[in-house]
């Protein structure tokens, strides 16, 4: 009777295809790399750099021999650390800036720093150098005018002197921030309020002497006012006063009893009738006053 023959058994001939395709995808994938348009790689060669590839697309390399590094080819960011700065009016700040770069030569930046990080310990201390180095030659409200972009330029020049023998471009360099200490911040910003109270209270005074002076011309005016009001309010009644006592004289000349008559009417109203009239008389009921009561 014959074996019956294992489905999961392979022939000699199998295995060796197998091999050799597995060998082949391993070759394949060891000999080509892609280089994305946002980097550029290096071939090294047992360390030793080889090429340049800065075209993206296909490349080849020496398969299990040589290696590929890739390096970033866009604009990266590097923060400082927050750090204490001396102006030339010995004006104590705190400054946060950060510096914008471009790796242009992998191969300078390779042998140099090796990576970013190797890039970042040493640029870090370059950026702080050239910040003391720029502000230490000016005072502090350079920093608080339109000053401050000339400033960002020369510390830009000064990093970008240090940092060429890194294969990198300085595109940028910037302060985020700038503050003083806080021992300083509070004693300035005492001195602030003591100022502005100061110049509130000459505001003030200011403003009183002016009102002070408003409120005079005002009653100037008024009293001025009131009295030609007045005179001519005096005037106008002198005026009707006579011309009254015209008519009434041009009334009564026409009878002179029912004037007379009409007059003592009027002064008995005033001088018996006036409850408001509190002066006393003592006449004889037989005088003159009191002909019109019936007497003879």
């Amino acid at each position: 009777m014959k074996p019956t023959p294992n489905p999961l058994s392979f022939s000699s001939t199998q295995i060796k295809v197998t091999i050799i395709f597995v060998l082949s995808i391993a070759l394949f994938f060891n000999t080509f790399f892609i280089v994305d348009q946002r980097q550029q790689a290096l071939i090294l060669q047992f360390g030793k750099v080889i090429r340049t590839v800065k075209d993206p697309g296909i490349s080849y390399k020496i398969p299990f021999m040589q290696n590929v590094i890739f390096f970033d080819n866009r604009i990266i960011d590097l923060a400082l650390q927050e750090q204490e700065v001396i102006a030339s009016d010995q004006k104590r700040l705190i400054i946060n800036a950060f510096t914008k770069y471009k790796i242009i030569d992998p191969v300078k930046f390779y042998t140099t720093v090796l990576n970013n990080n190797g890039l970042a310990n040493k640029l870090a201390g370059i950026l702080d150098s050239s910040l003391r180095q720029v502000i230490g030659e000016i005072p502090l409200n350079e920093l608080l005018t339109e000053s401050r972009s000339l400033v960002m330029q020369d510390i830009k020049a000064a990093v970008s002197d240090y940092s060429k023998i890194f294969g990198i471009d300085i595109v940028d360099v910037r302060i985020m921030r700038t503050d003083l200490p806080k021992e300083n911040s509070d004693a300035i910003y005492a001195r602030m309020q003591s100022e502005r109270e100061k110049e509130a209270k000459e505001i003030r005074a200011i403003g009183a002497s002016q009102a002070q002076k408003i409120r005079a011309e005002a009653d100037k005016e008024k009293t001025i006012i009131e009295a030609e009001a007045k005179k001519n309010a005096d005037i106008v009644r002198g005026q009707a006063d006579a011309e009254a006592n015209k008519i009434y004289a041009n009334a009564f000349g026409k009878d002179p009893d029912f004037a007379d008559f009409y007059r003592s009417m009027q002064a008995y109203q005033k001088s018996l009738l006036d409850k408001d009239n509190k002066t006393k008389m003592i006449i004889s009921p037989d005088g003159e006053f009191f002909k019109y009561f019936g007497n003879k």
